[in-house]
C-alpha cells in the first residue's frame, strides 16, 4: 500500500468509526427518495435532534433501490441493530427520535426491516433486511454502497473499500495485467450493445497516440431506466474509480463523465466526486504517488436521445448538434476532437473497480457463462414493488416480477413487458420464462439493454403501447439519415390508421418493409432498431393487431393529434 493511500485509508477508518460511534440516521435520497419527500424528513430530523442531548448524525444517502418504500430511514445506535422504517413521514420523527434515537429502543410497530448488530439480537415480528425476498434475490456490486454511504463523502466510500482496486492496480499491476484482468472477466458493456468490455478497451490500448479519451456514457434517456443516474446518485466514486482504471488500462489521459443537462443531483455528485478526488490526490499529477497522471471532467448535453449513441455523444462534447458520425473512422482511431477515443456506460465501468480487486475470476462465478456478473433492473409500471434490483444474470423474467416485484397489483395479471427501452421489445407472457442474458433475451425478441422493464398488467392495450414507442422514436430520430427519419415516420402513420381501425393486413407487410431498410440502411442503432417494437409486440400479440385490422373492432385509442380516449371493444 502506498504512503498516500495509506494515509487516506486511516482517515476514512476514524471517520467511519466516528460515525457509528454516534447515532446514525440515514435517509434514502436519489431522485426517488426526493420525489416521495426524503428532504422533508431529513429537515424534521435535523429538527428534532437539535433539541436532544443525543450525540448523532443525519445523512442524506444513496437509494437503497426499494422505490416502493420511499422516503426508506435506518436508524442505528451504539450497540444496537441497525433498523429500517418505510415510508416515513415528517410527522412520524419525533416519535421515532424520542424512542429510538435518544431511548435506544426500536419502534417495532413501525419496524420495515431490521439487521443485527451482533448474536442472538432479534426484533420480534419484524424481518430480516437481507431476508426481505427483493433483497435476498440481489447479488449487489454495482449497487454495494446504495443506502450505506454518503454519496457526498470520499471518505466513506474508501472506508468500504473505495479505491482500493486504483491502489492495487498503481501499486503493482501494469496496464496490461489491469486489462486482461477485465477480458478475464467476461465483462459485457451494459449500454445495450453487450460488447466485450475488455475487448473493447484493447482497441484503445493499442493506438500508440499520446492523447487519448475514456468517456462514460450515462445519457441514459430510456422512459423506464434510472439505473446510471442512481450509479451517480448514490455512489459516484465506483464510477470514478472505474473511470480511472480505465484510463490507466488502455494508456488514456482524460476521461469525461457525459449526462443530460436537467438531472441536477447526479450532475452535482459526479462534479464533487470529480472535485474531492482531485484533492484527495486519485486524480491529477503522479496518482497516488505513480508516475501515472490523469485527469476527468463533467460535461452535459442537452434534451437529446439520440445524444446517447457513442459518436453523436462525442458531437455534443464538441459543441455540436448531437447526431452520429459515418464511420470509419472508428472512435479508437479517431474519436472526440480526433483524439482516439473509446466509449462506455455507466455500469460498465461501475464493476470495474470490484474486478480488479477482487480479481477477473471472481466476477466470472456470478452470473452465466457467456453473461457475467449482474444485471441492474429498473421494474416500474404495473408492478407491486418498483425500484432497482442488482440480480445476478440467470434468474428469469418471472422470477424478476414475481419473486422480487410482487406481481402486478390488486390480483390482476401481468399481460405484456416493455424491456431495453423504446428501441427494445414488447414481450408476452409465453417469454417469462426466459433468462436474464444477453443473448437468451435477444433470442426471445428483446434486449436488457438499459434495463429498464416496464410493466404492464391484463388491462394494457398492446397497440396503443406500440405506437407509443414508435411515436417516442419517432419524435427523437435526429433526422441525419433518411432511412430513419422516414422509416420511423411513415411507420407511426401506419400505427396511427391501425389505432383508428383504418388498416389493412397489407399494413403489416408495408411495416415489415420500412423496417427491414430501417435495418440495413440507418447509420446508427436508432434506425437500426426502429422496427423492433412492432416486430416484437405483433410476435406476441398478432391478435390485437388483427382486431384492428382485419376485424375493424379491436381497441381504439392514440389518434395522430397525440389525443387519447379510453379503449374500447367495439368501434365508435
Amino acid at each position: 500500500m502506498t504512503v498516500a493511500f495509506a494515509e487516506l485509508r486511516e482517515r476514512a477508518d476514524r471517520r467511519w468509526r466516528e460515525l457509528n460511534d454516534s447515532a446514525w440516521v440515514r435517509v434514502g435520497g436519489g431522485v426517488s427518495g426526493e420525489a416521495a419527500g426524503c428532504d422533508e424528513v431529513i429537515d424534521a430530523f435535523n429538527s428534532e435532534l437539535a433539541s436532544v442531548d443525543v450525540s448523532s448524525t443525519v445523512s442524506r444517502v444513496g437509494m437503497y433501490g426499494l422505490c416502493y418504500a420511499e422516503p426508506l430511514v435506518d436508524i442505528k445506535t451504539p450497540g444496537g441493530p441497525r433498523v429500517w422504517y418505510a415510508n416515513v413521514t415528517p410527522e412520524q420523527v419525533p416519535g421515532l427520535v424520542e424512542k429510538h434515537v435518544k431511548g435506544g429502543q426500536p419502534v417495532g410497530a413501525q419496524a420495515f426491516a431490521y439487521e443485527s448488530a451482533g448474536e442472538g439480537q432479534v426484533l420480534q415480528g419484524v424481518a430480516k433486511f437481507q431476508d426481505l425476498p427483493d433483497v435476498a434475490a440481489q447479488t449487489r456490486i454495482a449497487t454495494r454502497n446504495f443506502g450505506h454511504i454518503d454519496p457526498q463523502d470520499l471518505l466513506q466510500y474508501i472506508a468500504n473499500g473505495g479505491y482500493a482496486g486504483l491502489e492495487k492496480a498503481l501499486d503493482g499491476m501494469a496496464p496490461d495485467q489491469v486489462l486482461d484482468e477485465v477480458k478475464g472477466s467476461g465483462l459485457r458493456g451494459r449500454g445495450g450493445a453487450a460488447f466485450p468490455t475488455g475487448l473493447k478497451w484493447s482497441f484503445l490500448s493499442g493506438n500508440p497516440a499520446p492523447v487519448k479519451y475514456v468517456l462514460c456514457n450515462c445519457e441514459e434517456g430510456d422512459p423506464g431506466a434510472f439505473n446510471d443516474k442512481a450509479i451517480l446518485e448514490s455512489d459516484p466514486h465506483t464510477l470514478l474509480e472505474g473511470l480511472i482504471l480505465a484510463g490507466y488500462a488502455t494508456g488514456a489521459t482524460k476521461g469525461f463523465i457525459f449526462i443530460r443537462q436537467g438531472h441536477d443531483e447526479p450532475i452535482n455528485a459526479a462534479r464533487k466526486a470529480v472535485a474531492d478526488a482531485y484533492e484527495a490526490g486519485l486524480l491529477g499529477e503522479n496518482i497516488l504517488g505513480s508516475e501515472f497522471s490523469y485527469d476527468a471532467e463533467v460535461v452535459l448535453t442537452g434534451d437529446s436521445y439520440v445524444a446517447g449513441e457513442e459518436t453523436a455523444l462525442m458531437e455534443a462534447i464538441e459543441g455540436k448538434r448531437s447526431q452520429p458520425r459515418y464511420r470509419p473512422p472508428f472512435p479508437a482511431q479517431a474519436g472526440l476532437w480526433q483524439k482516439p477515443s473509446n466509449i462506455n456506460n455507466v455500469k460498465s465501468l461501475s464493476y470495474v473497480p470490484q474486478i480488479i480487486a477482487r480479481g477477473g475470476e471472481w466476477f466470472k462465478t456470478v452470473g452465466t457463462e457467456k453473461s457475467s456478473g449482474t444485471a441492474l433492473v429498473c421494474l416500474t409500471g404495473d408492478i407491486v414493488r418498483p425500484g432497482l434490483f442488482e440480480i445476478p444474470m440467470g434468474l428469469t423474467i418471472r422470477q424478476v416480477l414475481e419473486d422480487i416485484g410482487g406481481g402486478a397489483p390488486g390480483a390482476k395479471k401481468i399481460k405484456v413487458l416493455q424491456t431495453g427501452g423504446p428501441l427494445g421489445g414488447v414481450l408476452g407472457e409465453e417469454a417469462f420464462d426466459t433468462e436474464i442474458d444477453f443473448d437468451a433475451m435477444s433470442a426471445a425478441g428483446a434486449i436488457l439493454g438499459s434495463g429498464g422493464i416496464i410493466v404492464g398488467d391484463e388491462d394494457v392495450n398492446v397497440v396503443d403501447l406500440t405506437r407509443a414507442l414508435v411515436a417516442f422514436n419517432q419524435f427523437e430520430s435526429c433526422g441525419k439519415c433518411f432511412p430513419c427519419r422516414l422509416g420511423t415516420t411513415h411507420m407511426l402513420e401506419t400505427l396511427d390508421r391501425v389505432c383508428m381501425n383504418k388498416a389493412y393486413e397489407e399494413d403489416f407487410a408495408l411495416m415489415d418493409r420500412i423496417g427491414s431498410s430501417m435495418k440495413v440502411g440507418s447509420l446508427c442503432g436508432h434506425g437500426q432498431l426502429g422496427y423492433n417494437p412492432i416486430l416484437s409486440a405483433v410476435k406476441f400479440f398478432k391478435d390485437e393487431f388483427d382486431a384492428c385490422i382485419a376485424e375493424h373492432a379491436g381497441p381504439v385509442g392514440a389518434f395522430p393529434d397525440g389525443s387519447m380516449i379510453t379503449p374500447s371493444r367495439t368501434r365508435p
